[in-house]
């Protein structure tokens, strides 16, 4: 059986999505394939910056979010040593913003936000993609069913294992030697802890507990790791006692958000990224064919911008498509093809440094973070804390622009 779709997108996860979004409000119908049998909701939360606002802004869904998320007004830096706190910011007059947006999002309801603004029958689930090929000008895309969709333009939202990124040659993740883990803790009678977000590092560990609501607290837990700790993502309750034990000095309040979290709302998951390099020589767009998101620029947590560049992806994409079809809602032509690779091509040419800063400063944040030596603890928390947490909101300073391919 086959179908041909003008636009198919691989994924439906946050690039796929926003993706999707963007091209609806531009009058562009796509496809996205998911091969789960519903929308992937793991991973609990994430950081949401400014630049992740803007981007929600524009295809329309920022104010419907920001009504369930609290807006989160400091950044503060903790040593698990010492127990001292090693830095604080506040999120308002910092580099070239008047000020910055940041809460923290639950990953669910971003997804179904998304999802529910596209038409209905524009994601189609439990469609596991096994195979591309090319015929001339169209992309045979093999489902695990058997069946076969005829794409005109391929984009790969796919994930860190991504089929379209090995298509276009990315060879997969390198492993970072780090693993993380991630949980989520609901509090009937509301929860006691300031807007802001708490980091805290040392002992070659590093964490953080942050806000949702007056009742949901995120946090995550990045570790050194090794084939040794893989028998714990077996068993939440090794997890939970793993992670109970590597706190160090810290608030009470902090512990027990870990002693809180139930073991259904734990995850651990081994952290990969793309070496940078990778990204200046590969093939992010190819003839009719482009990667966004986790299949692009898979990084490290440290930056707190994996979802959020995600949505610039998304954003920065459908722009350039929409100005390669113009009012156009079919390809047709020879024409129209060499338009959407030009049109492919602005995207890979504008996205290619800004993943490469992204990986790349990431792997560099994390590495100082969690560093166990001596002269790099002390430089960490004496020295470098307000630079690195100021890090994070040079990164969040970037806009990808409107949808409006005029």
């Amino acid at each position: 059986m086959e179908a041909v779709e003008d636009i198919v997108i691989v994924g439906a996860g946050i690039a796929g999505l926003t993706t999707a979004l963007g091209l609806h409000r531009l009058g562009i119908r796509s496809l996205v394939l998911e091969s789960f049998d519903g929308l992937r909701t793991t991973g609990f939360a994430f950081a949401t910056w400014t630049n992740a606002w803007q981007a929600l802004d524009a295809v329309g869904i920022g104010e419907s979010l920001r009504q369930r998320h609290n807006q989160l007004f400091g950044l503060q830096t903790v040593s698990t040593i010492s127990g001292i706190s090693t830095a604080e910011r506040q999120f308002d007059a910092t580099g070239k913003r008047q000020d910055h947006e940041i809460r923290c999002v639950q990953r669910r309801a971003l997804l179904e936000t998304l999802a529910n603004e596209l038409p209905s029958g524009t994601i189609r689930y439990s469609s596991k993609v096994v195979s591309i090929e090319e015929s001339s000008h169209l992309k045979l895309v093999h489902l695990a069913d058997g069946s076969i969709l005829k794409a005109k333009v391929l984009i790969g939202c796919d994930g860190v294992n991504s089929a379209v990124a090995k298509w276009l040659g990315f060879r997969k993740p390198a492993f970072a030697g780090r693993s993380a883990f991630r949980g989520c803790v609901y509090y009937d009678h509301g929860h006691s802890f300031e807007p802001k977000f708490l980091q805290f590092f040392g002992e070659g560990v590093r964490y953080g507990v942050i806000p949702c609501d007056d009742k949901t607290i995120y946090w995550f837990f990045t570790f050194s790791s090794s084939s040794k700790n893989g028998e714990m993502e077996e068993s939440p309750d090794k997890m939970k006692q793993f992670v109970l034990g590597k706190l160090g000095k810290i608030p009470d309040n902090v512990r027990a958000v870990i002693e809180k979290t139930e073991l259904d709302n734990f995850t651990m998951s081994p952290l990969r990224f793309r070496p940078p390099w990778e990204i200046l020589r590969g093939n992010i767009s190819k003839n009719n064919v482009c990667i966004a998101g986790d299949a692009l620029h898979p990084m490290t947590p440290d930056l707190g911008q994996g979802g959020c560049s995600a949505l610039e992806d998304g954003i920065v994409l459908a722009r350039c498509l929409g100005k390669a079809l113009r009012d156009n809602q079919s390809i047709k032509s020879e024409e129209e093809y060499k338009r959407i690779e030009m049109g492919l091509q602005r995207y890979a040419k504008e996205r290619r440094w800004r993943a490469f800063e992204l990986i790349s400063t990431a792997y560099m944040v994390g590495y100082m973070q969690q560093s166990n030596g001596k002269v790099l603890t002390f430089l960490r928390d004496r020295v470098l804390a307000s630079f690195l947490a100021g890090k994070l909101l040079k990164m969040a300073s970037f806009d990808c622009g409107k949808l409006s391919a005029s």
